[in-house]
């Protein structure tokens, strides 16, 4: 029997090493490359910082994808990413869940973004303002004609639940930030999945109306002038009247972190907030924060 022992030994000992070798090669992965989740509306942005910083860096790895802010906090959460990227603040119940998972979510602003409303190119609504936005978008106006356009069926496009572009339109738009209020989207609202998808349909349905940041707007769809109120004056969503905080629907973007930003994660937010970095937020047509 003893002369089994050393063998035997030997065996859980080389184990032991196997398994420790690839632990440190793991964590030595995991210190060069980052995961980053969350908001369709800054997957492109998102992305932009990473190339860069990666030309910067190659022995580095980023890797951004979308999903919506919903799916970004649920992966920060389950430790499956290292930044998740929002649209939105987080909500109450997301920062006690987190602390009950041990940690505290630390969030830092780095871009503001207008929600642009738009429309098809041939309507000839060029302007709402907030209280008409939010009658057309619940489903209390259903034909353009309603609000001085022509005889056409209204179809309203919305991002999917699970979008913090979503979350912020209907609390901000449809129930002008009233606690209390339980307004929703129109019962046969369109449900997309991206920003695109919207953008998409907004370019070939003259019928349709949707929303965006408006870094996604191109010639193909017209962005709306909004006013506060009947008494407001009308301000088109740009770089200009975000920074002014003249446009009424505009919003932080934000970037969420495990309590506070360590190691590569760390890095990243620190190039993010750099000149360089705040350049490529304007250079997509978003606005800087710096």
């Amino acid at each position: 029997m003893g002369k089994n022992v050393k063998p035997f030994l030997g065996t859980i000992a080389g184990i032991l090493i196997v398994l420790l070798l690839a632990g440190c090669s793991r964590q030595a992965q995991q210190a060069n490359s980052l995961q980053i989740k969350g908001s369709d509306t800054m997957v492109n942005l998102g992305q932009a910082w990473a190339e860069e910083f990666m030309k910067a860096d190659p022995s580095v790895s980023v890797a951004v994808t979308g999903g919506g802010s919903g799916t970004g906090i649920a992966a920060l959460l389950s430790g499956t990413c290292d930044i998740a990227e929002l649209s939105r603040e987080l909500k109450p119940e997301e920062i006690a869940l987190a602390k009950r998972k041990g940690f505290e979510p630390r969030q830092v602003s780095v871009a503001l973004d207008g929600l642009a409303v738009v429309v098809h190119p041939a309507n000839p609504i060029a302007q709402l303002t907030m209280d008409q936005l939010a009658a057309v978008f619940s489903g209390a106006v259903t034909n353009w004609k309603e609000i001085g356009g022509a005889d056409l069926p209204i179809v309203v496009l919305s991002r999917e639940v699970n979008s913090g572009t979503h979350v912020y339109f209907k609390e901000h738009v449809l129930r002008g930030n009233q606690k209390d209020s339980h307004v929703e989207f129109a019962a046969n609202a369109l449900m997309l999945p991206s920003s695109q998808a919207i953008a998409d349909e907004v370019a070939q349905n003259p019928g349709a109306i949707g929303y965006f940041g408006m870094g996604y707007i191109s010639a193909k769809e017209k962005a709306l002038a909004v006013a506060k109120d009947a008494a407001s004056p009308f301000v088109a969503p740009t770089i200009e009247n975000v920074v002014s905080q003249a446009y009424p629907i505009s919003r932080p973007l934000l970037m969420v972190t495990r309590g506070e930003a360590q190691g590569l994660a760390a890095r990243f937010l620190e190039y993010v907030l750099s000149p360089a970095g705040q350049g490529i937020v304007a250079r997509i047509d978003f606005v800087p924060v710096k």
